[in-house]
């Protein structure tokens, strides 16, 4: 009963079996060839993820969608898996493992060519290709030839991970190398754009300079020329630079009579630009001439006359009374007020120009365009005055450097201008009672006539020019150290005989002591020998000729770097091997020799306790001793190709050689 139970058992598992096959072969009939070719293909190939659309979605929705596609990868591979047959799964398994071998080799920088290697399929037969290598030999220099090989592994992998270190810290220096070298070219990249700055600055500099030069050059050659234009003279009259005494007689507001309104406005153009060459030289530090005051005054003057020019001009075309209700001051007036504004120091100007303005500033009901024509007029008095008290002191002071040159402080003054200065006097205190500043008028100053005649009259006084005096009117001591003509060229013609006779230009001394000794003439009975000499602590340069002393020397040692082979292996420019000695220059000084026939020689010891090092040893004589230099012993190259030098020449001894170098050769 029992039996039949088992077997009726077992015979629905069988059935059961065989339906679970049935279904199996229909799902793969079911399947396409496609889905067959897919499986022996690895899981990255198998179940690539495909891409994804960004297009108008935020980060959580891309998340989202990414990781419902990676589920429903994880269930598709868990349905395959359920369905796969043994044969499948085999093949699944031998890929996965054959694309984990791929990985590894590749990690070991194993190339395309040889990722298909086994140890069953390589060109080398070698059945353990794959296993790794163990240097049996090593181990055994080593003395690990009985180290587990589990320890072996161990301390391969620490030594694979020190060499790991020793890279990334030769990785950290060579990327700190690269970085201060960077910051080295960044900073000399500064540097060298800081010095092209300042040299093109320098440059800027010159170059205006040089223009300033050339329009101060130009402006010379016109006035030497005689075609000056009226910025010359303007220049020339403050120009510093000039030595010459010359005396400026006209002030230099005079330079712009008879000019035309097309002069007048080339002037100030010139000046504006003379100016400002002027102002750049005294930036730069060039100049310390410039006189923003004289140029001032000088620009104020000339659009003054301007003005007055084109007044006049348009008196042509348009009414005379509307040009003077748009000037303010009618014509009758205007006489007066130059009349006002006349023989006015420019400090008492000052004091009349603040009244005209505080009378526009404060009062009402008043004219102010009369008031303002009337201070615009004043600005032009104002500069005339100024530069004509510039060019009083300007004359005073040239007087003063004339005496000066001539030596004459005290000159002769005639008695008229002795009582034109005294009736100057109470004037001239009653100018300083309301002006601040030493000024000088017409009356305290000569004119100009009588300073021309002044200066004549000093120039005779000083006697520049040498008076011809006759020699009989001299002391009888100056005509001693006076030489005739005759007497001197027949004092020449004998020295030419003389040394014509001779052959020598120098006389025989001893001859002239002989003939000194007899001008004495002889012995008389108070006279008396001195010959008898004292011994002197005095030591001369010559008193020690004989004595023994070391030469003087000046050698130099001859290093640089031997590109050999193995230095050129493991050193390179920017790491280079030690220097090493490769020849010497020996300069030796024998400049006092006694026996001049003899030269110095030299010899070649080699050291007795280190056979790596010579003694040379110079010898030249009396009265210098030997002298001897320890150098590197190695074979000398005496070819003079090659700097070899031996001789003596103008007391010096020279020594030039460098050691052989040998070539190798296969």
């Amino acid at each position: 009963m029992g039996h039949s139970k088992h077997k009726k058992h077992h015979h629905r598992h069988r059935s059961k079996d065989k339906s679970d096959d049935d279904d199996r072969k229909q799902h793969r009939s079911r399947r396409s060839p496609s889905s067959d070719r897919s499986s022996s293909t690895s899981d990255e190939e198998e179940y690539r993820e495909k891409p994804i659309s960004t297009k108008g979605k935020t980060m959580e929705e891309i998340e989202e969608e990414r990781q419902i596609m990676k589920n429903e990868r994880r269930r598709q591979r868990e349905v395959r898996k359920v369905y796969e047959t043994p044969h499948e799964k085999r093949q699944r398994r031998l890929a996965k493992k054959l694309e984990k071998e791929r990985r590894q080799k590749a990690a070991l920088g194993w190339d395309s060519e040889h990722l298909g290697m086994t140890n069953a399929n390589n060109p080398f037969g070698d059945e353990r290709l794959l296993e790794t290598f163990v240097w049996g030999k090593k181990l055994q220099k080593k003395g690990l030839s009985d180290v587990p090989p589990e320890h072996l592994k161990v301390m391969t992998a620490q030594r694979v991970e020190e060499n790991k270190v020793e890279l990334e810290k030769l990785k950290k220096q060579r990327l700190e190398r690269e970085r201060q070298k960077a910051e080295m070219e960044t900073e000399k990249e500064f540097l060298q754009r800081v010095k092209e700055a300042e040299y093109y600055r320098e440059w800027e500099k010159q170059e205006d300079s040089f223009h300033f030069n050339q329009v101060r050059l130009r402006s010379n050659i016109r006035i030497s020329d005689g075609r000056a234009k009226p910025i010359d003279l303007l220049a020339h009259y403050i120009n510093e630079d000039d030595d010459d005494l010359a005396v400026e007689m006209h002030e230099p507001s005079t330079y712009l009579n008879g000019l035309t309104i097309r002069d007048l406005e080339d002037l100030i153009a010139d000046i504006r630009v003379y100016t400002e060459l002027e102002q750049q030289q005294k930036s730069g530090g060039k100049s310390n001439h410039y006189d923003a005051q004289y140029w001032q005054d000088i620009t104020t003057i000339t659009e003054d006359e301007l003005a007055k020019l084109r007044k006049l001009s348009s008196r042509l075309y348009h009414d005379q009374r509307i040009d003077d209700r748009r000037e303010g001051i009618h014509e009758a007036v205007s006489h007066d007020v130059i009349e006002t504004f006349k023989n006015k120091t420019p400090q008492q100007l000052e004091q009349l120009e603040q009244r005209i303005r505080s009378k526009i500033d404060n009062e009402t009901g008043i004219d102010i365009g009369y008031w303002e024509s009337l201070l615009s007029q004043l600005q032009a008095h104002m500069a005339r005055a100024r530069l004509h008290d510039r060019h009083q002191l300007t004359l005073k002071r040239k007087l003063q450097k004339i005496k000066q040159e001539q030596g004459i402080f005290h000159a002769p003054i005639s008695s008229s201008s002795t009582m034109s200065s005294t009736s100057t006097i109470p004037k001239k205190k009653k100018d300083n009672e309301n002006n601040s500043l030493d000024t000088y008028n017409d009356n305290e100053i000569e004119s100009f006539e009588n300073l021309e005649i002044k200066c004549f009259y000093e120039y005779e006084q000083s006697r520049y020019s040498p008076i011809l005096v006759n020699v009989n009117d001299l002391d009888l001591e100056i005509q001693k150290r006076c030489t005739d003509e005759t007497d001197d060229w027949e004092k020449l013609k004998q020295q030419r005989e003389s040394v014509i006779k001779s052959g020598s230009v120098k006389p025989d001394v001893e001859d002239a002591f002989e003939a000194y000794a007899r001008s004495m003439g002889s012995l008389t009975t108070d006279d008396a020998d001195v010959n008898t000499v004292v011994p002197m602590d005095v030591q001369y340069l010559w008193s020690d000729k004989y004595r023994p002393r070391k030469p003087r020397v000046f050698n130099k040692v001859h290093t640089g770097y031997d590109w050999n082979q193995y230095n050129k292996k493991h050193y390179d420019t920017d790491n280079p091997p030690p220097k090493t000695v490769q020849g010497y220059k020996f300069n030796i000084f024998y400049p006092d020799l006694i026996d001049k026939t003899k030269t110095p020689s030299y010899s070649l010891t080699v050291c007795e306790d280190n056979r790596d090092f010579s003694i040379l040893k110079f010898h030249a004589g009396p009265p210098y001793e030997d002298i001897a230099f320890k150098i590197v012993s190695k074979e000398w190259d005496y070819s003079y190709k090659h700097g070899f030098r031996c001789h003596f020449q103008n007391g010096i001894f020279q020594l030039w050689f460098h050691f052989r170098k040998w070539k190798y050769r296969r």
